[in-house]
């Protein structure tokens, strides 16, 4: 079973980004598991740290579906990414890093999203990617809670972001964020560009991790616990 931990408290937000996982990645058991505490969509750089604290919560729980054999986190940010490979052995993917890494494959990449106040967060993720190609990312107007709650100004606004993204030369463009999931399935064949959908890149990378296609640490897999120490 891979668990999909959402690090938002939005419940259809998992089952958003479940149903989604499982269409891109039919080989994979998937199961969902939304946050705890925290807030109900991430947009801050707060937000992005508290997140981080409900995603090791999550993986610590007792799982109620069989054995784990991998974590998707599914937030852009990927809160709590480095922090859960340390403590366990299982691959761990964040639909962050796997957008990056499809988006990379076509060269030229940029990012359309909502959240204006995450741009050094994702600047920075980008950066520690290693990856080349970067073209910058591009924000919708108004505020994301406003246009999540309607889903065609939602898909709208995005499009224009893909718009200006592909100005910039981007030759693929990731739609950031989890929650925008849905509206990254509607854009998507809009464009001649790529639209790197991140949810279903995790879930890729997670099955292709699984058949051992990236073995050792550099591919998400953390290094081997103390085996006198608990693990999730």
């Amino acid at each position: 079973m891979i668990l999909l931990l959402n690090p938002n408290t939005s419940v259809e937000t998992t089952s958003a980004m479940v149903e989604i996982a499982r269409e891109a990645a039919p080989c994979l058991a998937l199961a969902g598991r939304t946050a705890p505490f925290g807030p109900a969509m991430i947009t801050t750089p707060e937000d992005l740290l508290a997140s981080a604290g409900a995603v090791m919560a999550l993986a610590a729980a007792r799982p109620t579906v069989g054995a784990v054999r991998g974590y998707i986190i599914a937030a852009f940010g990927d809160p709590g990414l480095e922090m859960l490979r340390a403590k366990i052995r299982r691959p761990v993917v964040g639909i962050g890093e796997a957008s990056f890494q499809e988006a990379a494959s076509y060269g030229g990449f940029g990012i359309a999203t909502t959240t204006t106040a995450l741009e050094a967060a994702i600047l920075a993720r980008v950066a520690a990617s290693g990856l080349p190609g970067f073209t910058g990312c591009r924000f919708t107007t108004g505020t994301a809670q406003a246009l999540t709650a309607r889903p065609e100004a939602l898909v709208e606004a995005l499009g224009l972001a893909v718009e200006a993204c592909i100005s910039d030369g981007a030759r693929a463009v990731i739609i950031g964020g989890g929650p925008l999931a849905r509206a990254a399935r509607v854009l998507a064949p809009r464009f001649a560009v790529p639209i790197v959908e991140p949810v279903p890149a995790a879930a890729r990378l997670m099955a292709r991790r699984l058949a051992g296609d990236h073995p050792g640490t550099a591919s998400g897999v953390g290094p081997p616990l103390d085996r006198d120490a608990p693990q999730p």
